[in-house]
């Protein structure tokens, strides 16, 4: 098939899904926009880039890095502004969203902070700036009138458009779909992303997303509307897992195994009567991976069962070289300053072209020291305590959220996604940060209750549209 005629078909198909979704239970906010259109440009290339303008693993990437695009700047400000207009426009309540979400307001002040010793203040500001977008476009779906509605918009038109447009991408233009590792010269499949890991995650998040759609409308599944949108969801898990296959991104295959368990195990009838187990379940777990790791070294012999070696493709010698290089270890070099000027050079020269740790709890010691940890793990603490809030029988919203916490934080450990320009981290937002409603009689109207105990859970968005459940 020509390359063009494969296109039109490919914008084709794309018009009719999101003109015709079976899953659209009604008109969402034209407002949904705004963060789709962010959450698109984070989960696949920036503006620029599209445009043929991306920048490339070279050292004269150096100063892009510190620069940026106009394009890019331009496109970011006008949606910061939309985002910022709309919650003004909603009477968002800044006071009562800080007390709710206490320390990831610390954190993002913290953040603020550490500008002013970062060896590139100016840099790092910008940086802050565009990512305090992220979370402003995250609170304009939460703001939405159908709150879980707009989620559930936001992450299946995201993987209508990417995953389709990625398939494309490498089948009929391979100068796009794919690039070349630049120290072995070997093909790498990324889509409609900037590299494999990227594609992985964004398969990850969409593996997740219909896994959980799926088995939220299993029980209804005799009926017509709920059967075609299963088919639809099974249809885009296949490809899914396809492009997962191309990209051999094994944190992602591994990730994406452990989120389909976890809503898995939530959605069994015993667990929805009592999820006192699987609340204590994950956390043990975790502690379990930290006591074997920390005491046996157990990630060498998880990398091997997954294909990789024991190095995780080396990812453990650069850790090694990133902490001897002593930054403060309180206050760190500043929000998003490491990777920056003679440190990036030395590291370039030294190891390999890269720009983060692979390791997102390394990341944020290494930008904001050991204050800047303490508030993110706060946060996820604060978040996975209100999650759990969620996982009652009469939602099924807390499965997605559990699952995409669970995942976040075993991720992090062979990537670095937390931060404002990681889809990982924005599609975890989507379920973690509290925000009151603004208006509760607005949202009675908008949302059928089951019964009096889901009502009693709107402060901190459990709530959940009968058609989520349908």
């Amino acid at each position: 098939m020509p390359p063009f005629l494969a296109l039109l078909l490919c914008m084709g198909f794309l018009w009719w899904l999101l003109r015709h979704d079976p899953a659209k239970t009604s008109e969402p906010s034209l407002a949904v926009w705004v963060p789709l259109i962010w959450i698109f440009i984070i989960a696949s290339r920036l503006p620029s880039q599209w445009f043929g303008g991306g920048q490339t693993e070279s050292a004269s990437a150096l100063e892009a890095l510190q620069e940026g695009n106009p394009l890019d700047r331009t496109v970011f400000a006008i949606l910061i502004l939309l985002a910022v207009g709309i919650l003004i426009s909603r009477s968002f309540s800044w006071g009562n969203f800080f007390a709710h979400n206490f320390f990831l307001a610390a954190f993002l002040l913290f953040a603020l902070m550490s500008v002013f010793w970062s060896d590139f203040s100016f840099v790092s500001f910008k940086r802050w700036f565009r990512d305090l977008g992220a979370y402003l476009v995250i609170l304009v779906v939460l703001t939405d009138r159908r709150p879980l509605e707009a989620v559930s918009t936001i992450l299946r038109r995201l993987c209508y458009l990417l995953i389709p447009i990625s398939l494309l991408l490498i089948k009929y233009y391979p100068q796009m779909g794919k690039q070349y590792d630049f120290w072995i010269g070997t093909s790498v499949f990324v889509g409609a992303t900037t590299s494999k890991n990227m594609l992985g995650v964004l398969c990850l998040v969409s593996g997740i997303f219909f896994f959980w759609d799926t088995v939220t409308r299993w029980p209804d599944r005799k009926e017509r509307p709920i059967r075609r949108i299963i088919f639809l969801n099974l249809a885009f898990i296949g490809m899914t897992l396809w492009l997962l296959h191309l990209a051999d991104s094994a944190t992602s295959r591994v990730c994406l195994t452990l989120g389909c368990l976890v809503i898995a195990a939530a959605h069994r009838k015993s667990v929805k009567r009592n999820p006192f187990m699987l609340k204590l379940l994950i956390p043990a777990s975790l502690c379990l991976y930290m006591i074997l790791q920390f005491g046996f070294g157990i990630n060498g012999a998880l990398a091997g069962l997954v294909g990789r070696n024991s190095t995780f493709t080396g990812r453990t010698e650069l850790w090694n070289i990133l902490l001897g290089m002593h930054t403060n270890v309180l206050l760190g070099t500043g929000y998003e300053s490491f990777w920056l000027g003679p440190r990036l050079q030395m590291i370039w020269a030294k190891f390999a072209v890269v720009n983060e740790a692979h390791n997102g709890y390394l990341e944020i010691y290494i930008n904001l020291g050991l204050i800047g940890l303490f508030l993110l793990i706060g946060f996820l603490v604060s978040s996975y305590r209100m999650i759990c809030g969620r996982l009652t029988p009469h939602s099924s919203f807390g499965s997605l959220s559990l699952a995409l916490w669970t995942v976040l934080l075993f991720y992090n450990v062979t990537e670095a996604a937390f931060k404002g320009g990681q889809l990982m981290w924005l599609a975890f937002l989507l379920g973690a940060i509290s925000v009151p409603a603004r208006v509760k009689d607005e949202v009675r109207g908008a949302v059928a209750f089951d019964s009096p105990a889901t009502a009693e859970l709107l402060p901190s968005l459990s709530l959940e549209p009968t058609s989520l459940r349908r």
